[in-house]
């Protein structure tokens, strides 16, 4: 059948270019360990446990917001841009980290918010107090209100997390003052980019964690940045084209901008993007041209349902939309932000969307268990970069059960409860042990984990999965070492094969061939090959449902 090519390239023109292939491993600090007993995640529990990252066989870690910060928004909400929060550590912790790990052979991705800073970041705290027409408030989206008395916001927008995208504020003399945008969370205030004062301050940032060894950055909410600014009313279910504050022509040129800085390093930085727009895929590539981003997270693969003609027609939209403009597709199954993929895939409806009724919905843990280990061997052996989240190396399911008043993310309480939010994926890591909080902290801290662990998770534990070579984590670590031992993995082209229906078969660079069932019936494995790797166990020649498998074809299957 036919070939899904990446396009051609100078091999010399890539070098240095890890990113075309980088396997990625998302650490949400918070979650991953920790070192001092607080129980909350740090830099000191990521450092301990460098040695699993590196046996895990990454190529590359990203970090969600270390920064200073009041955690409005756990972190996505700055209010230093320069500074690590001392929740996490310090800055000398995040250097050592990143000098560390590159000793190792894992790079380092941090996370800039450009959207949006925090409350309590300075500029925005001396805007209150300078009060209307001061210079300051330029920096961001402060306007009158409407009505008589200034008392209805300034227009019809809604926070993307729920409620007004106003707040009104209050002039330095007590009285009713001006409102200021915040397409978040009212603790976190956006940025007016079109003040060349905020270009030049990220500018800087970037510089910043560039000249500290960090090897790339991925970009929050990439396409928010610019804004209509008559910042007319719209109908969310009409929006008007373009867009007054997503995805704006204008918002190309601040990556122009920051791609001469990350081309301007000896071994030059990754700039990776947040960017989800499922309606408009030409749109989407309009960020991956060779002057803007490096690569920019497939949403799409990840919102796929569990359906082979869904998942090819996915991976050849994924592959055709990146090849005219030369950037490697980057393929993610999970986040931070996402129920995790054990407990969507034991859905009936398996797709990911921004739907808050999928909450309720019962699931299969040990059906979504095999999908979830059949499609992480998909993940990696398709063309291009792939990213895992922390702990779905461990199976981990979604937690829907989190007391109220334990809740943290503010999606909860915008909406008063009704969307109960991302804190279920984001449930601290079982390391050790046979009761909570599963070496997360060390033995007798003070501080219990900032979200509650399940009761079953010792189940989950790292050391528990370590003595089990049947177990995810286990599966993961022999996934991520054969691919890298094997040169047709990572960037390149694929082929598929011949099939059924419901069946995927690709190979990659001639011989080696990965194939995954997801009918309801076993399937034939192509005669002469040999199994290289294999998500579940298999039945003589025949590959099972919800089963991957990585395969060597003879020279006359070809």
């Amino acid at each position: 059948m036919g070939d899904t090519q990446a396009p051609e390239h100078d091999g010399a023109s890539l070098a240095g270019q890890w990113w075309r292939s980088a396997a990625i491993y998302q650490i949400y600090p918070r979650s991953f360990a920790d070192g001092n007993g607080d129980g909350v995640g740090d830099l000191a529990g990521v450092r301990a446990h460098l040695s699993y990252l590196s046996e895990l066989g990454i190529d590359a870690v990203w970090f969600n917001p270390w920064y200073a910060s009041p955690m409005a928004d756990a972190g996505y909400d700055v209010a230093d841009y320069r500074a690590i929060d001392p929740l996490f550590g310090t800055l000398g912790e995040a250097e050592a980290f990143i000098r560390e790990a590159h000793e190792v052979g894992i790079r380092t991705i941090v996370d800039i918010v450009p959207n949006h800073c925090s409350d309590e970041h300075p500029w925005f705290k001396e805007a209150l107090l300078a009060g209307p027409d001061a210079a300051v408030r330029d920096l961001f989206w402060f306007r009158s209100g409407r009505g008589e008395h200034g008392e209805l916001p300034p227009n019809n927008w809604s926070s993307i997390f729920g409620g007004p995208a106003w707040t009104r504020t209050k002039n330095p003399d007590g009285t009713d003052g001006e409102w200021y945008l915040h397409l978040f969370a009212p603790g976190q205030p956006d940025l007016n980019w079109e003040n060349p004062k905020v270009r030049e301050e990220f500018e800087d940032v970037l510089r910043f964690w560039f000249d500290r060894g960090a090897d790339g950055v991925r970009i929050d909410s990439a396409a928010l940045c610019l804004k209509d600014p008559t910042l007319a009313d719209f109908d969310p279910a009409d929006p008007p084209s373009p867009h007054p504050f997503e995805d704006r022509d204008e918002v190309h040129d601040v990556y122009v901008s920051w791609r001469r800085i990350a081309d301007s390093y000896p071994e030059p930085r990754a700039l990776i993007g947040e960017v989800w727009l499922p309606e408009e895929p030409e749109r989407f590539a309009l960020y991956l041209r060779p002057n803007e981003l490096h690569t920019a997270f497939n949403f799409d693969f990840l919102g796929c349902p569990w359906d082979a003609a869904a998942m090819r027609k996915v991976i050849d939209d994924g592959i055709a939309l990146h090849a005219p403009v030369g950037a490697p597709p980057t393929w993610v199954l999970s986040n931070h932000d996402v129920i995790r993929t054990v407990t969507r895939y034991g859905r009936e409806d398996t797709r990911f969307t921004l739907d808050y009724r999928q909450f309720d919905a019962p699931s299969d843990l040990a059906l979504g268990t095999r999908r979830a280990r059949a499609a992480v061997m998909l993940l990696l052996a398709l063309p291009g970069s792939a990213y895992m989240y922390e702990g779905e190396e461990l199976g981990l399911y979604e937690v829907m059960d989190i007391p109220a008043e334990m809740r943290q993310d503010p999606m909860f309480f915008q909406t008063n409860g009704v969307n109960l939010g991302r804190d279920g994926c984001r449930i601290p890591l079982p390391w050790s042990g046979e009761a909570r909080p599963f070496g997360f902290s060390p033995d007798g801290a003070a501080g219990a984990p900032w979200l509650p662990q399940p009761a079953d998770w010792a189940d989950f534990t790292v050391e528990r999965q370590q003595a089990d070579p049947s177990s995810m984590l286990w599966l993961y670590r022999d996934a991520l070492r054969a691919r890298r031992s094997e040169p047709g993995l990572g960037d390149g082209s694929m082929t598929w094969l011949p099939t059924g229906p419901d069946v995927l078969a690709f190979a990659r660079d001639g011989d080696f061939v990965c194939m995954v069932n997801l009918s309801g019936e076993p399937v034939d494995l192509p005669a002469g090959a040999t199994v290289l790797l294999a998500s579940g166990p298999l039945d003589g020649d025949r590959l099972g449902t919800d089963t991957a498998v990585w395969l060597r074809r003879s020279a006359g299957s070809r």
